[in-house]
């Protein structure tokens, strides 16, 4: 009986050891909002209860295991979701895990990764925007990542999604306030002449300055396709952007520039941002931001405006207000306004 419980003490030890060594996560966010809804170039104004707000709706597990040493092995599989419907994804057929799909190991040499992970434009333009990652009233990420299918013919500046499928990527270790990360995604196309797309971004966050930056050459979809689509884009296209933002404590001013052109077009696409998150109330703060994008050959400029206020509940929970102006040369202009609440849990 003695040798029993000494076992099962060893056992339950052992058990204990390994739950130390070893996190697993379950996380996510949800965030919904009521809003009137009018792009530049719409026919018609849409009222609804729409999802993400500020943040794309999104849940799932991540974890990590020490295999001492300073290495570990870490893992990702997040699912992005409409709370206004509970469909799965950010729109029809987007895959089940189309946020995070990836393992990775990682130690002092930085890490290495292979999966489905961000883009190498989405995170520079997520902390280099006061609005963050808003895909419903953020400017940046409205002009870069959300083409318009309103006969405007607008297209994003980024055609290859956020998030890039079967690619390795190297993050290097920190250096003071510096990091960066290399990317190169597979074609996986048989006889597609070795179509890739490859990509870097930086980021110095040094006290209140952030300094960030990324570059992407893209021939390769990552979002849904048609049967027998071509998850090609057609077209080698190259787009960069430089992203700044300094925290006076008073108010936060964000800067950016970047260009994007492909290989099929004389067309070249200028972007600008100007903006800023301003502190109101204790637990408040004031955001504005301004997007003009200028088409070189055609002179057609886009220019989208926002300006809302975001008030935290609590750590987790926060509620906002946001309206926005969207301009295209010779289309009519488009306003919206939406009431929302974020939770992450």
């Amino acid at each position: 009986m003695h040798k029993k419980i000494m076992a099962l003490g060893a056992a339950l030890l052992c058990a204990a050891g390994a739950h130390a060594q070893t996190a697993v996560q379950f996380t996510g966010i949800e965030d919904a909002y009521a809003g009137s809804m009018k792009m530049a170039g719409d026919a018609s104004r849409q009222s609804a209860v729409n999802s993400g707000g500020l943040t794309t709706s999104w849940f799932g597990f991540k974890g990590s295991e020490d295999l001492g040493g300073g290495l570990k092995a870490n893992f990702a599989l997040t699912s992005f979701f409409r709370g206004d419907t509970g469909a799965q994804g950010r729109f029809a057929n987007d895959p089940l895990f189309s946020r995070d799909a990836n393992v990775s190991l990682s130690g002092d040499f930085g890490s290495v990764l292979v999966g489905r992970w961000m883009a190498p434009n989405f995170l520079p333009s997520v902390v280099g925007n006061p609005l963050g990652d808003s895909f419903a009233f953020s400017p940046l990420i409205l002009h870069m990542n959300v083409p318009l299918f309103n006969g405007t013919g607008w297209a994003s500046t980024t055609p290859a999604d956020t998030g890039w499928s079967n690619q390795i990527a190297y993050t290097t270790p920190k250096f003071g306030g510096f990091q960066a990360n290399l990317q190169y995604q597979f074609g996986e196309v048989p006889g597609d002449n070795g179509k890739k797309n490859i990509g870097a971004n930086f980021f110095y966050l040094g006290g209140p300055l952030t300094l960030t930056g990324f570059y992407e050459r893209d021939q390769v979809k990552n979002y849904p396709l048609a049967p027998g689509a071509s998850p090609l884009i057609g077209s080698t296209r190259k787009d960069w952007m430089l992203l700044g933002a300094y925290d006076f404590g008073a108010i936060k001013p964000f800067v950016s520039y970047g260009r994007s052109k492909a290989d099929n077009s004389t067309n070249e696409a200028g972007t600008m941002q100007l903006g800023a998150s301003i502190p109101a109330g204790p637990t408040g703060k004031v955001l504005v931001d301004m997007v003009s994008t200028k088409l070189s050959q055609t002179g057609v400029k886009r220019t989208t405006a926002t300006l809302g206020y975001d008030y935290n509940l609590s750590r987790r929970t926060d509620v906002y207000a946001l309206l926005m102006n969207d301009r295209i040369t010779n289309k009519s202009t488009g306003n919206s306004v939406g009431l929302g609440v974020r939770h992450r849990f």
